[in-house]
């Protein structure tokens, strides 16, 4: 080794044996330590995966997004934002929304720039909440000033239910064009909100003033435990857990199914077709109604201008239920239908689409007569995933959805307000998946907004 004399000159000497094992060891420790501190340092910066397992509790959560200037996306920082940002009009990927969070959420349904919760709180007394348009007190009436009623809610609020007992709980939500349907586990049905053509179930009063309403309505004349409720544009319809429907509403078109075309108050059974059968699914979104018996026919009434029956009748309007054969495609599990569109989904998983505008096959193809099946391989089914299956379908005005056995959302069609989700503000022609970022249990769809009731782990 080399070392420094007393004058300054290099000199070489040799230091003994015990000596170079102190200085190795020495620099060995420093070494280490040097190390360890490194990799605790880099370890703090990396991030963290934790593994779910079976016995890992899960926890509901809800995801909106599209159309956001009138508060039916449930966020107040969106329509009044602070540190003087602008106000979202539209939000194009999901948003988790914090309601969510201190409430369990039992169903979510989306109206006419509105969204309705059926939810319970520890920390509260009420069973549903609302976000959005109030303009005809369709999520109840709500005042901070005297004669000035909020016509629309920043972010969920309660809905005041007349509720005889604190154990009640609200169990399926639904929402029209500007009316909303709760039903509960113990008390029926009640409805708000905009009855002009006698769509919440009560007798229509003409000029009615629905802006700062009180009134909440409790549906009564239904025979059978009610176990789901159907909202159209201005119609509504009530399902039996004896597989019966009742309807009340606009019925222009023959919506309500009742075998005329007035409008009616009181809900009536609905016959025709369906009336030996038992019906286990209701599916409308505007004024045209898709129905599903256990024994997996379809069944349909209402609108049929766009062909929606064509295969069935001539006629513009069909009042009362008809059988819809679709001998072809198997047992029938689940229906959907929009304004102009309409979806089946059967036993195979395989989704079938016919109607007119943008159905999922392609730029080209804008109106089908009869049903035609859409790949596998658009919701995920390949040789690597040949279990993934479509479950569940949905349709709004324009748009469709459908929910796989992975949890998976894929949607297509009209992309108003970007309510698909997906990133953009283009229409979609073929399914393609959202990015939500949990289990996808149910989906409500909006004229230009979208809700989903997930599960997600905690």
């Amino acid at each position: 080794m080399h070392g420094l004399n007393l004058c300054g000159k290099m000199v070489l000497f040799k230091p003994s044996a015990s000596i170079q094992n102190k200085t190795f060891s020495f620099m060995w420790r420093t070494l280490a330590s040097f190390m360890t501190t490194r990799a605790a340092d880099a370890s703090s910066e990396l991030p963290v995966f934790q593994y779910a397992t079976e016995k890992t509790s899960k926890t509901t959560r809800v995801y909106t997004w599209g159309h956001a200037s009138y508060g039916a996306l449930g966020n107040a920082n969106f329509i009044k934002p602070k540190d003087g940002k602008k106000v979202l009009k539209n939000l194009y990927r999901p948003y988790r929304l914090e309601f969510a969070e201190t409430h369990k959420v039992f169903d979510v349904a989306c109206g006419y720039g509105f969204t309705v919760f059926a939810a319970f709180s520890s920390n509260s007394n009420h069973r549903a909440f609302g976000t959005g348009l109030n303009t005809d007190s369709q999520i109840g009436f709500h005042m901070v000033r005297k004669d000035h009623p909020l016509q629309q809610l920043a972010q969920p609020v309660p809905i005041h239910l007349p509720l005889e007992s604190s154990s009640t709980k609200a169990v399926k939500v639904a929402c029209g064009r500007a009316h909303s349907v709760i039903l509960t586990d113990k008390e029926g049905i009640f409805t708000l909100g905009n009855n002009a053509f006698g769509q919440c179930g009560r007798v229509i009063v003409e000029n009615e003033v629905y802006e700062g309403s009180t009134r909440v309505n409790k549906v009564s004349g239904i025979d059978g435990e009610v176990i789901d409720v159907v909202c159209g544009q201005d119609h509504t319809l009530f399902l039996t857990k004896e597989g019966r429907v009742y309807s009340c509403g606009w019925g222009a078109d023959g919506q309500t199914g009742l075998g005329h075309y007035n409008s009616q108050g009181k809900p009536g059974v609905v016959k025709g077709d369906i009336e030996k059968e038992r019906i286990i699914k209701l599916c409308t979104a505007v004024d045209c109604v898709l129905a599903v018996s256990d024994n997996g026919d379809l069944f349909g009434w209402g609108n049929s201008e766009y062909g929606q029956f064509s295969n069935v009748t001539d006629a513009l309007q069909v009042n009362v239920p008809r059988h819809v054969p679709l001998s072809n495609i198997g047992k029938i599990l689940d229906a959907a239908v929009g304004g102009t569109i309409c979806a089946v989904l059967n036993d195979k998983g395989q989704v079938f689409v016919w109607g007119y505008g943008i159905l999922g096959q392609g730029p080209q193809v804008a109106q089908l007569n009869s049903p035609t099946l859409l790949p596998e391989e658009l919701f995920g089914r390949n040789e690597f995933n040949p279990e993934v299956k479509v479950t569940h379908i949905k349709c709004g005005l324009n748009q469709f959805a459908a929910i796989t056995n992975q949890g998976d959302l894929y949607m297509w069609g009209k992309n108003r307000h970007a309510c698909l989700g997906l990133g953009h503000k283009n229409d979609q022609y073929f399914p393609f998946r959202v990015s939500v970022p949990a289990q996808v249990l149910k989906i409500s769809l909006g004229v230009d907004h979208t809700a989903v009731l997930c599960k997600a782990f905690s």
